[in-house]
């Protein structure tokens, strides 16, 4: 705890020095991370992610605790005094049952295999069991309640933190603003499911129901589908799938949510939320052609939906602009833009 109370005291210290974050370093994060969850066989050149229909997916719930934390080691994009950065891979739970195989469940052993000693890691902040992308711990519990802070000053200052990309099915309306929707969290055997709620009352919110805000702009479009980014400014659980899904434009690989938007005659309307249960996520021929699946493939493509940005705050309040830490994008969210022809302008 000594060094934890020292790095309190000169905050901006383990910015400074070689390795600090940068725009021109960010291709090279998390290099390890891809070489350790490419499959066997597959393509390593950047220009060719091979034949693989979802290239570099990992699969948490078949690792045992020592292969989660020998992929979680490989995933550190940034490591410096206490803080530590990953690039999560899609799929695996941040929390959950005692005895379940969670990102926090293995800290312990990825704290010692880090060589941390009894500096044990604590999550700060993480995107969701279904994303991918940045997780961002502390050994240190001061510096952990600053971050904490951070991020809730910020959000009360509708300031975003956290950058997201996704790959829709559809193109957004418009091609930058906001999106507003009053949310309650329901339980389907024993799934919480995010549903909108119009015009809540005093007791709605009373009763958990939460107004959600997020910023997008569209980065790309292509015949049908579109990379958006995404930048949420309040927290509930799967409020950028239920946004999206509210824009008529479902994430790929939204199999919770996309079930949703209905289609008549090529146009696109909303289903009650409260009557449409889950189902694996239908996609047109078109896409199909274009991403090369099969019909059966569309049903185990992951979530394209990526946390690649966290803003942290500089040395100083006053410092501007703040740290950003990045995450490269996974191996098969790289193919699917190369599929689509979605390139960043």
């Amino acid at each position: 705890m000594g060094g934890c109370r020292v790095l309190g005291q000169v905050w901006g210290g383990w910015w400074r020095g070689p390795g600090v974050v940068s725009a021109r370093k960010v291709a090279s994060f998390g290099t390890e991370a891809r070489r350790q969850l490419q499959p066997r066989g597959s393509s390593k050149r950047s220009g060719t992610l091979g034949n693989q229909p979802f290239p570099g997916l990992l699969q948490p719930e078949n690792l045992s605790r020592e292969e989660l934390v020998h992929v979680l080691r490989a995933s550190v994009v940034d490591q410096r005094g206490p803080l530590v950065t990953l690039n999560k891979p899609q799929g695996l739970p941040v929390t959950g049952k005692p005895g379940e195989l969670t990102l926090l469940s293995v800290l312990p052993e990825l704290s010692q295999s880090l060589g941390l000693g009894e500096q044990e890691l604590q999550i700060v902040r993480a995107s969701g069991k279904e994303a991918s992308g940045l997780v961002l711990l502390s050994s240190c519990p001061q510096t952990a309640s600053r971050l904490q802070k951070f991020f809730a000053h910020s959000r009360r200052a509708q300031t975003p933190t956290a950058t997201y990309w996704a790959v829709t099915d559809g193109i957004p309306a418009t091609s930058e603003g906001r999106i507003q929707a009053a949310l309650k969290l329901e339980y389907v055997d024993d799934v919480g499911l995010a549903v909108p709620v119009k015009s809540p009352s005093r007791n709605d919110i009373l009763e958990g129901v939460k107004r959600t805000l997020s910023h997008f702009r569209v980065v790309a479009t292509g015949p049908g589908c579109a990379l958006v980014e995404l930048q949420p400014l309040t927290v509930f659980a799967s409020q950028l799938q239920v946004h999206m899904v509210l824009q008529l434009c479902p994430m790929l690989g939204d199999h919770t949510y996309s079930a949703r938007v209905g289609t008549v005659l090529g146009q696109r309307f909303l289903l009650p939320a409260e009557s449409t249960k889950p189902q694996k996520q239908v996609l047109d021929e078109a896409l199909l052609g274009r991403l090369r699946l099969t019909p059966a493939q569309a049903a185990q493509m992951p979530l394209h939906l990526h946390l690649r940005c966290l803003r942290l705050p500089g040395p100083r309040p006053s410092d501007a602009p703040p740290i950003e830490l990045w995450a490269p994008l996974p191996p098969y969210f790289s193919r699917t833009l190369q599929c689509l022809g979605l390139r960043q302008q």
